[in-house]
C-alpha cells in the first residue's frame, strides 16, 4: 500500500477544500458589501428627495414595496440554490434596492449622527462576530439553534406587541433582537464556511445565499440600534 500517495491525495483534498472555502467567503463578503452599498445609496437618494419620499410613505406604494421586499427575500432564500447564477444575482440586487426604501425612511426620520454611529457600531460588532464564527473551533450549532428559536419567539412577541403597543416592551424587544442577531452572525458564518467546505462547488449560488443571510443579520442589528440610540 502506497501510504505516501494516499497522504498526498488527502493533503491535496484539504488544500482544495480550503481554496473553495476562501473563494466562497470572499464572494459572500463581496456581495454583502455590494448590497449594503446599493441599499445605502438608494436610501440616501430617496431621503434627499423629499417629495418622492412623501409620495411613497403617504400612499399605498409603501406597502407595495414592503410586501415586495418580503416576497423577494423569502423567494430568494428558498429558490436561490436552484436559480441560474445570473438570476440569483439580479434578485439579490433587486432585494437590496427594495431595502433601500427602508434605509431612506431611516435616513429621513433619524438624526444623521445617530444613523452613522449605529452603522459604525454595527460594522464593528459584525466584523468581530463573523471573524469569531470563521476561526473558532467550537461547534456553534447548539447555541445557534437556540438563537434561531429565540428569533421565532421574538417574531411572535413583536406581533403581539403590535396590538399591545407597550413602549417598554418595544424597547426590550429591540435589545433582545440585537443580542439574537449578534449571536446569529457567528453561527451563520460558521454554517456558511462548513457548507462550502463539505459541499464544495455543489451548492449553486452559495456566495449569494451566504451574503443574503449575513446581510439580513447586519441590517436587523443596524435598524434596531438606530431606534435604540434615538431613544437615549
Amino acid at each position: 500500500m502506497n501510504t505516501n500517495g494516499m497522504n498526498q491525495e488527502m493533503n491535496q483534498y484539504y488544500v482544495d477544500r480550503e481554496a473553495v472555502v476562501r473563494k466562497t467567503m470572499v464572494g459572500v463578503y463581496g456581495w454583502m458589501t455590494l448590497a449594503l452599498i446599493i441599499s445605502a445609496v438608494s436610501g440616501i437618494y430617496l431621503a434627499s428627495n423629499y417629495q418622492l419620499l412623501y409620495t411613497l410613505v403617504s400612499s399605498s406604494l409603501y406597502w407595495v414595496f414592503a410586501i415586495a421586499e418580503i416576497v423577494v427575500v423569502i423567494a430568494l432564500s428558498a429558490k436561490a440554490a436552484k436559480m441560474s447564477p445570473l438570476s440569483a444575482k439580479i434578485w439579490f440586487i433587486v432585494y437590496a434596492l427594495l431595502n433601500g426604501v427602508t434605509f431612506g425612511v431611516i435616513f429621513a426620520a433619524y438624526d444623521i449622527g445617530t444613523v452613522g454611529y449605529a452603522f459604525l457600531v454595527t460594522a464593528i460588532v459584525f466584523a468581530v462576530m463573523t471573524v469569531y464564527g470563521y476561526v473558532t473551533k467550537t461547534d456553534l450549532s447548539s447555541i445557534g439553534n437556540l438563537f434561531v428559536m429565540a428569533l421565532f419567539g421574538l417574531m411572535i412577541a413583536t406581533v403581539l406587541n403590535f396590538f399591545i403597543r407597550s413602549d417598554g416592551w418595544t424597547l426590550a424587544l429591540m435589545y433582545i433582537g440585537v443580542v439574537i442577531f449578534i449571536g446569529l452572525i457567528g453561527y451563520d458564518t460558521q454554517k456558511i464556511k462548513q457548507l462550502a467546505y463539505h459541499e464544495g462547488n455543489g451548492v449553486q449560488n452559495a456566495s449569494i445565499l451566504g451574503a443574503l443571510v449575513l446581510y439580513l443579520d447586519f441590517i436587523n442589528i443596524f435598524i434596531r440600534l438606530v431606534r435604540i440610540m434615538d431613544r437615549d
